[in-house]
């Protein structure tokens, strides 16, 4: 199973001393997704609503630790998975007594159309 969240990231140099130009730079972060067996599986639901970032500053906050840089701007661009991974994930949300909802209702309201199938 292979599956990672995709986002936009713009970031900033913090050039103490120096001038840096450009000090503003954009990139793309992958970040994997967590096996849905595991306590992080559903990273989706703190992060995505309807395929936009639900929460900007929280992402900006991972974003930061993840890069390790201070992050002006982040969006969410895509969950990339196999079919084997959106299976576990269908199945995993299926199962938990968090949701109410089926499980493609789930995934539509947090991730919208943003699911790309990878082989």
């Amino acid at each position: 199973m292979n599956a990672a969240y995709v986002f936009r990231v713009t970031f900033e140099l913090d050039a103490s001393g120096v001038a840096a130009d450009p000090d503003t730079f954009e990139t793309v972060v992958r970040k994997p997704a967590a096996e849905p067996d595991t306590d992080d599986w559903r990273f989706f639901e703190a992060a995505c609503w309807r395929g936009e970032a639900s929460d900007e500053a929280h992402l900006r906050s991972l974003a930061e630790d993840w890069l390790g840089v201070p992050v002006r701007d982040v969006t969410f661009s895509e969950l990339r998975a196999d079919e084997a991974y959106l299976d576990a994930l269908r199945d995993a949300i299926a199962e938990s007594d968090a949701f109410d909802d089926t499980p493609q209702q789930v995934l539509h309201a947090h991730l919208g159309s943003s699911i790309r199938v990878e082989s």
